[in-house]
């Protein structure tokens, strides 16, 4: 086994911590990451991972819910530490706050000095990176607009959660917790490695043009030249009035090619749309129709496994919309043993990230 995941939902942060530590045994990981349930202190959780991991790289964030153990957890911490067999080398940064236009540029100047190399003459093919942000920030759109000015190379991964409390989200790096953060990780793996992005999806005929947009606040507040709430009604031959009732089922997607981009509604405001993730007025949405999530992950992963021969290790960005959707179908036992036997661990998060920040999608990272 090159790669092995731990868990435990031992509810102090000292025996949860020696808990992960006994059960890496004599394994000789190259990073260690770990995602965590919100009901962990952070501060002493980060700390507590680094006194017992010593100089190993160590990050990740708290949750909306764990996937570990072929199963979707709460209330626990998932981690998963990797060998040099699939990890020949990797940087962690940190941008401590997510404000600061010039964040990512210093991380990823760290990124060049420890590489050698300017990010612009990686070779996408043999580096790829991690993200793990602030799921409250707001600033998913714009860290991600400014990696994808910076570098060709992919960055996958998810925006943290605290357990749909919506009051703070953390991601650790260095022994400590951060807000208002992103935890970066450049990694160049030693084995062939690929990403998944699935979304259980399908556009209708139907598309909704947005004319007038608060981006800043990811509000639209009119489609089609009339009130957004009207408009996406009107789109679902439902009123208004019970129109929320079918955001889950029928959010919007950019279209590209055949590829879903999707944007999931929040709330109704007045007659405006509040969405999770920013929507630019004057781009057609389409509007979508649920399928099946237990069904198209698992021709996604098994694409993959095709493709790369078998996979030794799998992490997994799952939106919390999905979870709460397998939860009120039934169907978190069935979406959970998809990954029981893979090596593979995974958190449910606020928003997931994927050459741009996105929703009610699954994003993954998989090793050969």
């Amino acid at each position: 086994m090159n790669a092995i995941t731990l868990s435990t939902t031992k509810p102090s942060v000292n025996d949860a911590v020696n808990d992960l530590k006994e059960q890496c045994g004599d394994f000789k990981p190259k990073m260690l990451l770990f995602f965590a349930s919100s009901g962990y202190e952070p501060g002493s959780l980060a700390g507590a991972m680094k006194d017992a991991f010593g100089d190993l790289p160590v990050f990740g964030c708290t949750t909306a819910g764990e996937i570990g153990n072929g199963s979707l957890l709460k209330g626990s911490i998932v981690a998963m530490a990797l060998n040099d067999r699939i990890i020949e080398d990797l940087k962690v940064g940190v941008v401590r706050d997510l404000s600061n236009p010039e964040g990512i540029r210093t991380v990823f100047s760290e990124f060049e000095s420890y590489y050698g190399q300017p990010m612009t003459e990686l070779d996408f093919t043999k580096y790829v990176g991690i993200i793990l942000i602030d799921g409250l920030s707001g600033a998913e759109e714009r860290t991600m607009d400014r990696i994808g000015d910076l570098t060709n190379l992919l960055f996958v991964g998810g925006s943290a959660g605290d357990d749909l409390r919506f009051a703070s989200t953390y991601v650790f790096a260095d022994g400590k917790a951060y807000t208002n953060a992103a935890v970066l990780a450049l990694l160049k793996p030693a084995t062939e490695f690929d990403l998944i992005k699935t979304q259980s999806f399908i556009a209708m005929d139907t598309t909704l043009l947005p004319t007038k947009v608060n981006e800043e606040a990811r509000e639209v507040l009119e489609f089609n030249g009339k009130p957004a709430s009207v408009a996406y009604a009107e789109a679902l031959g439902v009123s208004p009035d019970d129109l929320a009732a079918h955001f889950m089922q029928h959010p919007v997607g950019l279209l590209a090619g055949d590829d879903i981009f999707v944007r999931s509604p929040r709330q109704v405001s007045g007659e405006s749309v509040f969405f999770y993730c920013n929507v630019k007025e004057g781009v057609d949405l389409a509007v979508l129709e649920s399928t099946d999530i237990v069904a198209d992950t698992r021709a996604a992963v098994q694409e993959k496994l095709q493709k790369l021969g078998g996979i030794s290790a799998l992490i997994n960005f799952n939106c919390i919309l999905r979870t709460l959707d397998l939860e009120d179908r039934g169907l978190s036992a069935a979406y959970g043993s998809l990954f029981s036997d893979i090596p593979a661990i995974g958190f449910s998060t606020y928003g997931e990230e994927y050459i741009g920040h996105i929703n009610q999608t699954a994003t993954m990272l998989v090793f050969h």
